[in-house]
């Protein structure tokens, strides 16, 4: 399922508009990717949790040359799903 075809199954479901439902889905990834950008945790009860993980720099090497580099440290977005999710899925 891509972008578009969310937006259609959210409409459907909701007796929506598409326009709205879009304007839903955008709201709620704008709304999750600042509070990760603030450091803070997103958490829905049931679904899942969204926090940010700090990986160090690191060295590594280049598979084609084989010659050392330098990987640089970065945020990292983790999630880890509820139980009710997990339940549903499996």
């Amino acid at each position: 399922m891509n972008k578009s075809d969310l937006i259609d199954a959210m409409a459907a479901d909701a007796g929506i508009s598409k326009a709205a439902a879009k304007a839903a889905l955008e709201s709620l990834t704008d709304n999750v990717t600042k509070a990760l950008k603030k450091g803070d945790k997103v958490a829905l009860v049931g679904w899942g949790t969204w926090s940010i993980s700090k990986r160090a720099a690191r060295t590594g090497r280049n598979p084609q040359t084989g010659a050392t580099i330098q990987i640089a440290a970065k945020n990292v977005v983790k999630f880890k799903a509820g139980a009710g999710f997990s339940d549903a899925v499996n």
